[in-house]
């Protein structure tokens, strides 16, 4: 596997190792807020996603966006064979789709992989492009540890 393709793999999974995390550490926090089991906890947190604008906002942004993610990710695994695409899809709701959009990425690079497609080269402004965008959202995810 070429290097470029490894750290592609390898940082999709530290993305989904880390919002795994970070998602289902508040998740729970919550549901232990609520005192309640785990069922009334997933019926309490709906409501709570309607909280206030800035909740309703983020929700709206997060679902519309899953949405399109989940279009091209059924497209995607239809165009390059890519099984079990409807198993990343069930599993967004059931995990965290910022867990699954990223690990649906990594068995994406490796099925081009194997039909031996070439990955896009990044150049020096989009490393630093994605290094301003990627730093402070590791740091906020990160910093949400720690709360």
């Amino acid at each position: 596997m070429s290097r470029t393709r490894t750290a592609l793999c390898g940082t999709y999974l530290v993305v989904a190792g880390l919002a795994l995390v970070a998602c289902w550490r508040q998740n729970i926090a919550f549901m232990n807020q609520a005192g309640t089991d785990l069922l009334q906890g997933f019926v309490a947190f709906w409501p709570a996603l309607l909280a206030n604008h800035a909740t309703t906002s983020i929700t709206i942004d997060i679902f519309l966006f899953g949405l399109a993610a989940i279009v091209w990710m059924v497209l995607e695994a239809r165009k390059l064979g890519i099984r079990w695409v409807w198993l990343y899809v069930v599993l967004s709701f059931a995990i965290a789709i910022s867990v699954m959009v990223p690990l649906f990425l990594f068995a994406r690079e490796r099925r081009l992989q194997e039909l031996d497609e070439q990955p896009g080269a990044a150049t020096g402004g989009d490393v630093a492009g994605l290094a301003i965008v990627g730093v402070p959202i590791v740091l906020f995810a990160l910093y949400t540890l720690t709360l």
